[in-house]
């Protein structure tokens, strides 16, 4: 690997057009060796570049990197005085968009570890994380983490570590430290999900994915701080295909006309389909279900099988035939990937939670927490639950977050009245806002008739939740929506720890039944 230096890094912002100017570089510059970049000063390391970036950077951040051993910095041309002050006679790149420069220096840092990896990325609207969470089941066969690096919103691992996600994707420095550790660790296969917002703010500038797969669009993340129009959103997602090799497409996706003119500029599309649209590469017939089971019959180009998915959900055939199409990709046979699938489960994802009846009767209350947080997600999980356990009663908590995709906040208890019989508003990573305000902008939202309680704090709300199903004679369903499995809980500008849903439901149960 060609040593990176801090000339090269300025000659390959110049190439792009991005170099403003430079403070300090100097002859050593072209000997001065860079191996790595960073973006938080409490995690710089020596040899490092540091980037300046975000309306609440201070010069102390530069101060704090440069003590742990950095060697230059980048920085956005309205900071270049003011951190030659801070930092007089230290090396600097000048740039003019911090956000596409400190992308491309990032991957060139880092060594461009991408080379060595087969890169899958997974974007849409809804499904990313069972996609992804199928995927790395049948990469890794019968020893979970070995060869597959996962980032995604729930867990990042890097093939040393497993950590709970805070940003489906990290900034680009993160991104790239860690592909760069999973390149050490020697793993053979990097998947992961790719969010809209990483699309259009140059987190994955750089990257290029062997096979990126677009599962479907549906208006999400709309506001003033994410994206101002469905346009910006669905444009930013179809951007990925631009640093795409072979495509893989969804042909029951909305505006799917669209996406296929996008992917067209891809070496390759392959496609998939859960409605029986037999032109598709991917497609499934003789779809079935039953309680905490989806079976269908899995078409591709080189065999045909009967598939056992080891989670509800029918939108889950979608998702399985995405894994299934990217795996054949992989060069994963029929056994291996039929045999993954019937094991693969999703944290937090369509979880039963089916209390065990000593008779071996059929329970009476019976819990489900999904990660489902868009109108999207909620008509395919509530028309599956529909199906799937006919003649029951749904009582639904759910909540929006504060301070992004403020339509949810109308969208989402119009789309579950449809379904649930009793509503629970409750706080869902309200961060700065008052979720008591939320929680009454939801109850505006829902149609009148449809029962409805107001309780801000999420645990007592789902303590309601079993409360009232336990008193009734009817078979409850009690859907615990948009935390998943999540341990934490976004307040303010801290992230609390906080009980999961299955949790608290599973204890609530229990009290009950004492």
């Amino acid at each position: 690997m060609d040593t990176v230096t801090l000339a090269s890094l300025a000659a390959l912002l110049s190439e792009h057009g991005l170099l403003a100017g430079t403070h300090n570089l100097g002859d050593a510059a072209d000997s001065m060796p860079v191996t790595g970049a960073d973006c938080d000063s409490r995690i710089a390391q020596p040899g490092h570049l540091f980037v300046c970036k975000g309306a609440a950077f201070k010069p102390a951040y530069l101060a704090g990197a440069l003590e742990r051993g950095a060697v230059a910095y980048l920085c956005a041309e309205e900071l270049a005085d003011e951190l030659e002050t801070a930092a007089p006679g230290m090396p600097a790149l000048i740039t003019r968009d911090v956000r596409r420069a400190m992308a491309l220096v990032s991957a060139a840092a880092w060594g461009h570890p991408d080379r060595d990896l087969i890169v899958i990325g997974i974007t849409g609207t809804k499904g990313k994380s069972t996609v992804s969470y199928m995927l790395r089941a049948i990469l890794d066969g019968d020893a979970p983490g070995s060869g597959t690096g996962v980032i995604g919103s729930i867990n990042t691992y890097d093939g040393i570590t497993e950590i709970e996600s805070v940003n489906t994707t990290p900034e680009s420095p993160d991104l790239w430290r860690l592909i760069a550790t999973m390149r050490a660790a020697g793993l053979h296969y990097l998947d992961m999900e790719v969010s809209s917002q990483a699309l259009k703010y140059d987190r994955v500038v750089g990257l290029t994915f062997d096979i990126g797969c677009f599962l479907n669009i549906g208006r999400d993340h709309i506001s003033p701080v994410e994206h101002p129009t469905f346009e910006d959103y669905f444009a930013a997602k179809l951007s990925m295909f631009d640093q795409t090799r072979t495509a893989v497409v969804n042909l029951d996706t909305d505006h799917v006309d669209e996406v296929l003119a996008r992917a067209a500029s891809c070496e390759r599309i392959v496609t998939f389909s859960a409605s029986g649209r037999m032109e598709a590469a991917v497609w499934a017939s003789d779809i079935a279900t039953s309680l905490g089971r989806v079976q269908f019959c899995a078409h591709t180009p080189t065999w045909e099988a009967s598939v056992q998915l080891a989670m509800p959900g029918l939108f889950n055939v979608d998702n399985a035939l995405a894994a299934i199409a990217i795996a054949e990709l992989a060069g994963m046979d029929r056994e291996h990937i039929v045999d993954a699938l019937a094991r693969a489960q999703v944290p937090g994802r369509m979880e039963l939670l089916v209390p065990a009846a000593e008779d071996g009767s059929e329970p009476r209350v019976v819990g489900l927490v999904d990660y489902a947080h868009n109108k999207l997600s909620y008509q395919g999980l509530f028309s599956s639950l529909a199906k799937e356990f006919p003649g029951w009663r749904i009582i639904a908590v759910l909540g929006a977050p504060g301070g992004k995709a403020q339509e949810r906040r109308y969208e989402l208890p119009q789309e579950a009245a449809r379904w649930a019989d009793h509503l629970i508003f409750t706080e869902e990573d309200p961060a700065h806002e008052d979720p008591a305000v939320i929680c009454a902008e939801m109850a505006a939202a829902t149609p009148a008739g449809i029962p409805y309680e107001i309780i801000c704090d999420r645990e007592a709300a789902i303590r309601r939740a079993v409360e009232l199903a336990c008193s009734s004679d009817e078979r409850t369903l009690v859907a615990l929506l948009g935390k998943g499995d999540e341990a934490l809980q976004h307040v303010g500008s801290s992230f609390v720890p906080y009980r999961t849903d299955g949790a608290i439901f599973w204890d609530a149960l229990a009290s009950h039944s004492r």
